[in-house]
């Protein structure tokens, strides 16, 4: 139904007037590949059929047009089979109370009768550079998850690095020491070497050398043998050795203390420990990868850290970068974490918006990934409106939304409706319209024709004039 022309959106209008309805199929056409229905059943059946991605929803419907329930039903009904199809309710001044509750069912926005075509354009064109936006991120999202690497979301190009050098890295055994900032990934990075490596049946096991006191992370790595300190009751192996024959990630590893780096040295040089308090040497098939948010060279210097140790570990380095060098992969990320956490806790979240979208952009997220990930959670779990603001996110927002249009398009569009309507209102009587708009016959001819409008077979005689 879309004229020849494809690439036009599908728009919905759910409208129960036929004057109402025609008025906005000819001031709409040209934009939109436009459908139509006029109750509740035929919108709901036409959603699950074509799945438009814009709808017009009338909330005065047959055979209860003097309330809003099948106009509020409606809505409900067409969110669920089709919950990122942006919906503009159309409603009576005195509605004003229904159209805000639609809008906290899940309806994009609302627009008032008698309609300003030229204020609904625009409404319609920023809901579909918003659904697209949407459904660009959620095409990204699937194509990388159908990919190598479906628990990492990144398609920038630092990111298909890390991508390119886990693969290299992921057929050996030797270490690997992966670099960034709090809350990049790293222990991501780590298990997708581990599931690519030849070891992917065996145990992956993350410790963290930060969050462990000195004198029991000794212990928690090696084990110890009964009676080795006070409160060792039993014998009890370490995290090396629950590791055999898989991956062991030392997370923070610069936290480590001299002493213990000492151990672990002998250990990667000819894989065999011994527990805390035995004298049994034990032989250990274990990879180890080591995570650091620390600059390691600078810990060398300053005598924190063993160089020997550094070399030994650091066979392979594999940076990290920090969010905010990701390019568009943070709007990836976001789109992806709005859409886990709304099925988690089954919220009525249908989107950003495109204020929440620039922030997101501008923000320079110094808590990386997982302060993105902290944000979306509690923005979907505590937002009032469907459609995610800056301030649900807690982010700042003072500057203005990158037009969706150039000046010259948005003068066009509107010099095309004021044309239509004056043509609509004076029955296409072209002296009678060309002086209300205050020009020459011939020159509307001219804006006739430059903007390719047609007379209608049948127009309807207007009841009031705007």
């Amino acid at each position: 139904m879309s004229d020849g022309q494809p690439d036009k959106p599908l728009l919905l209008i759910v409208e129960d007037d036929p004057e109402i309805l025609e008025q906005m199929r000819w001031a709409l056409s040209r934009d939109h590949a436009v459908l139509e229905a006029k109750d509740r059943r035929s919108a709901v059946a036409m959603v699950r059929r074509e799945f438009p991605p814009l709808v017009i929803l009338d909330l005065g419907l047959p055979p209860a047009a003097e309330a809003a329930t099948e106009g509020l039903s409606a809505l409900s009904e067409i969110l669920d089979c089709a919950p990122g199809t942006k919906i503009i309710v159309a409603t009576g001044n005195s509605d004003r109370t229904h159209a805000l509750a639609a809008v906290q069912s899940g309806a994009y926005d609302f627009i008032q009768k008698p309609l300003q075509l030229d204020v609904l354009r625009v409404v319609l064109q920023r809901a579909i550079h918003l659904y697209r936006l949407e459904q660009e991120n959620r095409s990204l999202q699937q194509q990388n998850c159908a990919g190598e690497f479906k628990d990492i979301i990144g398609v920038s190009p630092a990111m298909q690095q890390i991508f390119e050098m886990i693969q290299r890295v992921a057929g050996s055994d030797v270490p690997v020491l992966i670099a960034g900032e709090s809350g990049t990934g790293k222990e991501l990075v780590a298990r997708a070497i581990h599931q690519r490596s030849l070891r992917k049946d065996g145990p992956f096991i993350a410790i963290n050398c930060g969050a462990i006191p000195e004198n029991l992370l000794e212990s928690e790595l090696f084990g110890h043998e009964k009676g080795a300190f006070t409160g060792a009751h039993r014998q009890m192996k370490g995290k090396l050795e629950y590791a055999d024959g898989g991956t062991l990630l030392l997370d923070e590893i610069g936290e480590m203390s001299l002493a213990l780096q000492v151990k672990l040295l002998r250990f990667l040089q000819d894989g065999l420990l011994e527990r805390v308090g035995g004298r049994e040497s034990i032989s250990v098939d274990t990879r180890i990868l080591a995570a650091t948010n620390m600059n390691l060279k600078e810990a060398i210097e300053r005598r924190l850290f063993r160089e020997d140790l550094f070399y030994r570990l650091s066979v392979i380095q594999i940076p990290v970068p920090p969010l905010h060098e990701r390019g568009e992969d943070v709007l990836l990320l976001a789109q992806a974490f709005l859409l886990r956490y709304r099925d988690a806790f089954n919220a009525r979240i249908t989107g950003l918006s495109e204020e929440a979208c620039a922030a997101i952009r501008d923000y320079s997220w110094p808590g990386n990934v997982r302060e993105l990930e902290n944000r979306m959670k509690r923005a979907v779990l505590m937002a009032k409106t469907p459609i995610l603001r800056p301030a649900d996110l807690e982010l700042p927002w003072n500057g203005p939304v990158k037009p969706t249009m150039t000046l010259r398009e948005a003068i066009a569009n509107l010099e095309r409706d004021l044309i239509q309507r004056a043509l609509t209102y004076q029955n296409w009587n072209i002296c009678r319209a060309a002086e209300d708009l205050g020009v020459s016959r011939q020159t509307l001819h001219e804006s006739i024709r430059k903007h390719g409008l047609e007379k209608p077979r049948s127009t309807p005689t207007p009841t009031s004039r705007n």
